[in-house]
């Protein structure tokens, strides 16, 4: 059985998604500005490790915890909402199913309490 890893693509699919999230991540003011001071070339890399984790493919993430990661950011739920929206859109952009897009955006749904400090 393949996991949600291997039907988004494997290792390969994911880098090509996270390009085409971070693509329109960057381009929202409203998110763009929370990574002023990140250096994208490394958090391209753990957003790849973080997704593969997530979505039971390699174990290779090494960052913090989402809720370490996001404390004082002072996150809302429509910055959570615009990364839930830009994450569907890379995802059916590299052409991945609806139902397999549902299922990456409801794993990453399920930690919007600690993403959001709540």
């Amino acid at each position: 059985m393949s996991t949600l890893f291997d039907k988004l693509g494997g290792q390969q699919g994911l880098e090509q998604v996270v390009d085409e999230f971070y693509k329109r991540v960057m381009a929202d003011n409203t998110l763009s500005k929370f990574f002023a001071n990140t250096n994208m070339d490394k958090q391209r890399q753990k957003q790849v490790d973080f997704f593969a984790k997530i979505f039971d493919g390699p174990d290779q993430y090494k960052g913090r915890s989402m809720d370490a990661t996001h404390t004082g950011m002072n996150l809302q739920q429509q910055h959570f909402d615009a990364i839930a929206r830009y994450l569907s859109e890379a995802l059916a952009a590299r052409g991945v199913s609806s139902e397999d897009t549902n299922a990456a955006v409801g794993r990453v749904e399920s930690l919007k309490g600690t993403i959001l400090n709540k």
